[in-house]
């Protein structure tokens, strides 16, 4: 049976208590099958959105976790935020990644709609591909005047009724949104200007529902946190109406208004395709890296899910590979993989970290595949196996060179890392496994240099290891 994806892109009120959002975030990652592709937190919009993926069951039984902790966490009589919002957990979508139709997504967000009512007493309204009435499918209809006039008018005015439930708002959660819809973008243009009045106009110009471009809605917010005003933009189908074409729009009305463009920023991740549609105007992103990349994210993602315990079950065994050398490159993969976390998280440069994470995990499979070549070379007839065996005892000293090499470069940058005090203990874990990993490489170095016949080849090596001292 061919695989089945679906993404869950849950959005919660609530972008400032880091303790709640954890608390969310677990809930949902407690559904084995499930990851967690991204996690994006906006203290000015007061909003938090989660990216998951899995299987379709999986999924929706991580969302419906999600969502009853944010039920039990937030209360929306004491939140404000730029954000309009009806609900704790305010709109839960369904997406189709892989192997499944739009139309099994609609019965995903029933399901859930049906579950969180039923368990959680929260009314549902469902929206875009699974909306029951037509105005529905457009999110803003249901969000109309936000949480606080749908508890004054649920109830009383059947416009307001839910699909799912009793026209009941809660008290504290209000109510949830769920449904299915192509995959969305969201997409913040920031001015270099604090009139929100600007960008409330622009927003105006470039959404569908005033005339602007089909599969677009916006809408102006203020950013106070950077004084500047921000064009909030969902691309609904970025196939149609392409990042590129927005962008433009905008920064021509801004032009109109003697305002600029400071910045754009991407929210949760992007498909490849996008990139591919709208590739010139990529250094424009503030925050753009490969790791934005809905697919690449999902390998990633699925791939450190089941790849390290597969691993360990590796070096676990009774069998040379795979052995020591594997297991420093692969500290050294961590290292890196951490030295990534924290620049990312104190918003420093982190490319070099990324590439050398990518060049430590294969360094694992190089390593054995260097030792299983010298086994191989053992296993030939005596009388021709000397020079299979010396080529081989030189690929497996030159893998863990190579490490040893890497580490090096990568320790320095390490040590001149400037973060804020709060990551100095990640920091301080990946200095660590640095150290680890460079002494077991250098060991797998030695211990291969012992076997070596070629004079020249270890006078060579010996000489790359003095200049890193």
């Amino acid at each position: 049976m061919p695989r089945q994806l679906v993404e869950c892109v849950p959005n919660f009120s609530e972008g400032r208590d880091a303790g709640k959002i954890d608390a969310i975030v677990e809930a949902a990652l407690a559904v084995p099958e499930v990851v967690l592709l991204d996690r994006e937190a906006d203290a000015d919009h007061n909003r938090s959105v989660l990216t998951l993926a899995g299987p379709p069951a999986a999924v929706a039984d991580a969302a419906f976790r999600a969502v009853e902790k944010a039920v039990a966490l937030i209360d929306l009589t004491q939140q404000q935020g730029a954000h309009p919002r009806i609900g704790a957990a305010d709109v839960v979508p369904f997406i189709p990644i892989e192997g499944v139709t739009l139309e099994e997504c609609v019965h995903l967000a029933e399901r859930l709609g049906a579950e969180i009512w039923s368990k959680l007493k929260v009314p549902v309204y469902l929206y875009e591909s699974a909306a029951r009435r037509p105005e529905r499918a457009n999110l803003e209809n249901i969000r109309r005047g936000q949480f606080e006039a749908l508890v004054r008018e649920m109830g009383t005015v059947p416009a307001r009724d839910p699909d799912i439930g009793d026209p009941i708002c809660h008290p504290t959660a209000g109510a949830t949104v769920t449904g299915a819809r192509k995959f969305l973008i969201a997409y913040n243009i920031n001015l270099n200007t604090p009139d929100v009045a600007i960008a409330k106009r622009i927003a105006k110009t470039i959404r569908f529902s005033s005339g602007g471009f089909r599969y677009v809605k916006s809408m102006g917010v203020m950013l106070a946190s950077r004084n500047l005003a921000q064009v909030s933009i969902n691309l609904t189908d970025f196939e149609q109406t392409p990042m590129h074409v927005v962008f433009e729009a905008v920064r021509r009305e801004a032009e109109r208004y003697g305002v600029a463009v400071a910045g754009s920023e991407i929210v949760g991740l992007i498909p490849r395709k996008a990139i591919e549609l709208s590739a010139e105007y990529f250094l424009r992103y503030e925050n753009f890296s490969p790791e934005l990349v809905l697919e690449s994210r999902i390998a990633s993602a699925l791939a450190a899910r089941s790849g390290l315990p597969k691993f360990l079950v590796a070096l676990a065994s009774p069998s040379a590979t795979p052995g020591g050398g594997s297991a420093a490159a692969a500290a050294a993969a961590m290292s890196a993989a951490l030295g990534c976390m924290v620049t990312r998280l104190a918003k420093l440069e982190s490319a070099a970290f990324e590439d050398d994470r990518r060049f430590f995990t294969a360094a694992v499979d190089r390593d054995a595949e260097a030792f299983n070549a010298v086994m191989l070379a053992y296993k030939r007839p005596k009388a021709e196996r000397a020079p299979f065996i010396e080529e081989a005892l030189h690929g497996a000293a030159e893998v863990p060179l190579q490490v040893v090499e890497r580490i090096y470069s990568m320790e320095q940058r390490l040590d001149a890392l400037e973060i804020p005090a709060r990551f100095a203990s990640d920091l301080s874990v990946a200095k660590a496994l640095a150290v680890a990993a460079r002494a077991g490489a250098l060991e797998n170095v030695h211990i291969n240099l012992e076997s070596i016949q070629d004079a020249d080849f270890k006078g060579a090596v010996t000489a790359r290891l003095q200049r890193l001292r």
